[in-house]
């Protein structure tokens, strides 16, 4: 499959996703549809289920392993990981995925076609959607898909992705010099998941945190601070120190909001770094041209507290 990046290089606030099925069987044995969707970007090529071994001891939801070429993935059952009733309906596609530094396969039952849509038009999901699992809703005009939060799925499956708080005590003592009590930090991020180990080791080294589910939310918390200072006057940096943002969120991603952050003049100095497993080496320096500061990936987590140290200081 080949990937189309020139999303991930400007704030056009667009995305483009892979729509495939998991479907469910009815108590009548009738075939009820449900629609998820995958950012194109994560996206390394869909396959037939080629043979398969079993892994030992597996965790519910990993499938077993295949050879792609050079490498062995594992396979997750997204069916069994969204607690569905699939009856004797065969899944045989595989959609091949790349993050994190990571590649795994997922089984999905078919997989329809690529759609452009507008950040816009991704809400956040209600709570009685799956709510750990999703990220996000995308209204057609005859469907509702589901956008699927594959970093919580992954990480809860295989060990060697997860993504942990650091030691409290341990950030604590680290660069213990450092102000960080009268220094906030806005994380704007869709996944409950991560965002909640972003704050979690930041208010842990003592940091003041502030926390959005998406760009657009942060992205007014940024407008109410700025009207405050203009009210009260002071500088915009006395309230909010640093943000840090994911790139794939509803209603506003982080490119576009870094966009609008360093379109504003009392912003241009306000530190930004780019949380995401997009994070290829050719996007760093595309993000680093939209204005921000630094970009992080999972491997980056023991050191967040030292680059927000830095930045801050």
């Amino acid at each position: 499959m080949q990937q189309s990046n020139i999303l991930l290089e400007s704030d056009t606030n667009e995305l483009e996703i892979v729509e495939f099925r998991i479907d469910e069987m009815d108590w009548h044995g009738n075939i009820v549809p449900c629609f998820y969707g995958v950012n194109v970007a994560k996206v390394r090529e869909i396959i037939r289920l080629p043979q398969m071994s079993r892994v030992v001891n597996a965790k519910p939801g990993v499938e077993g392993m295949i050879k792609l070429r050079d490498k062995v993935i594992t396979i997750i059952n997204l069916a069994t990981v969204l607690n569905k009733s699939t009856g004797d309906l065969v899944a045989d596609r595989v959609v091949v995925l790349e993050f994190n530094n990571l590649m795994v396969g997922v089984l999905v039952h078919s997989v329809s076609r690529i759609y452009r849509i507008s950040w816009k038009n991704v809400e956040a999901p209600a709570a009685s959607v799956h709510s750990d699992e999703v990220t996000g809703l995308v209204k057609m005009e005859d469907r509702i898909i589901l956008v699927l939060d594959f970093e919580k799925i992954v990480a809860e499956l295989c060990s060697e992705s997860a993504l942990k708080p650091l030691d409290a005590e341990l950030l604590l003592r680290s660069e213990s010099s450092h102000d960080r009590e009268s220094r906030t930090v806005l994380v704007a991020d869709d996944s409950v998941f991560i965002r909640k180990t972003l704050c979690s080791t930041l208010r842990a080294a003592g940091y003041t945190v502030l926390e959005a589910e998406n760009g657009a939310e942060a992205w007014k918390i940024i407008q109410l601070t700025m009207q405050k200072v203009e009210k009260d006057g002071g500088a915009f940096k006395d309230h909010i120190q640093m943000m840090i943002t994911d790139v794939e969120m509803p209603q506003m991603d982080g490119l576009h909001l870094t966009s609008l952050v360093r379109k504003e003049e009392s912003l241009k100095n306000l530190p930004v770094a780019i949380f995401s497993s997009l994070a290829s080496e050719d996007n760093k320096r595309k993000w680093i041209g939209l204005g921000a500061n630094c970009i992080l990936t999972k491997p980056d987590l023991p050191r967040l507290v030292n680059v927000v140290d830095e930045l801050t200081s």
